[in-house]
């Protein structure tokens, strides 16, 4: 299969790369830059210039291959409803390129995008109260009412050695504050796992994805806030503290509202429809006991 992949010299991306090569797929890559082109070559992939907002360069991608991982995002937080405008245009131009041809198109979206406090399901929608702008999933379920096998792969932390999704912001903000903090007790939590265990999730949705299907990429269901936070303190040896709901925005800033969520998620579904099982990697806590962020 030919795939193209937005995002693809990213920290995800570039993982789900190198697994559909490993797989006998071929992948075309969405590159703006000359330095992401060159490292998408010597990946073995092939190079498709362009970004999130040239839409008629996102369907010709789409429009030359047999299916879309759509894994690209602008993660500046401080544009955060801009940037969730762009994505959702993004998925549009995809998916106008395969409309009636029943090619998969997979886009990633995330677990606290689910109402919080509960263990979230694939059955679950997305919360329609939340105040996250974030619409990629409901912008998925339109472009799969019009004939292409469209679904979402929600992501909860991605980890390695070198990157653990919003944890990495938190270590970012321990080291400038000379504290890590958490809030209240602690002992809300969110889910993980292993970008090593993400990657084959990503294929596995590709080659057997139901149009409308909802998939989660959780290997742990949910991390305690406190338990991040307290190896987070070990790697920097700094105190760890706890903060009141009060105190947390003036701690936290943008970070506030996530780092006080309970947002454990199960993938039992996944895991029972495509056959996944995320065990071979290691877990939040031990990558970040060895992180090469101390």
């Amino acid at each position: 299969m030919r795939v193209f992949v937005t995002g693809a010299t990213g920290f995800i991306g570039s993982a789900i790369v190198q697994e559909l090569i490993s797989a006998g797929h071929q992948v075309l890559g969405l590159a703006r830059s000359d330095a992401g082109a060159k490292s998408l070559t010597a990946a073995g992939a092939e190079v498709h210039r362009g970004d999130l907002q040239d839409l008629e360069s996102l369907r010709r991608g789409a429009a030359a291959s047999d299916g879309v991982i759509h894994t690209a995002f602008i993660h500046d937080f401080s544009k955060l409803k801009e940037n969730c405008e762009i994505d959702e245009r993004a998925i549009q131009a995809l998916g106008s390129a395969l409309v009636g041809s029943d090619r998969p198109l997979i886009v990633s979206s995330g677990t606290g995008l689910v109402r919080p406090g509960r263990a979230a399901t694939e059955d679950d929608a997305p919360d329609s109260t939340s105040a996250m702008p974030r619409v990629s999933e409901q912008a998925t379920q339109a472009i799969a009412s019009r004939g292409v096998r469209a679904s979402v792969l929600r992501l909860p932390q991605v980890h390695d050695r070198n990157k653990h999704g919003l944890v990495t912001y938190l270590i970012a903000l321990a080291r400038e504050k000379g504290v890590s903090a958490y809030v209240g007790d602690g002992l809300n939590r969110w889910p993980a796992v292993h970008l090593l265990d993400t990657a084959p999730l990503y294929r596995l949705a590709l080659e057997k994805a139901c149009a409308g299907a909802r998939y989660h990429a959780v290997a742990e269901e949910g991390v305690p806030l406190r338990d991040i936070a307290e190896a987070i303190g070990r790697g920097l040896k700094i105190p760890v503290v706890a903060k009141s709901p009060e105190e947390a925005a003036g701690h936290f800033g943008w970070l506030g509202p996530f780092a006080a969520m309970d947002l454990p998620a199960s993938s039992a579904l996944t895991q029972q429809w495509l056959g996944w099982r995320p065990t071979a990697q290691p877990g939040m806590i031990d990558d970040l006991n060895h992180a090469n962020a101390w």
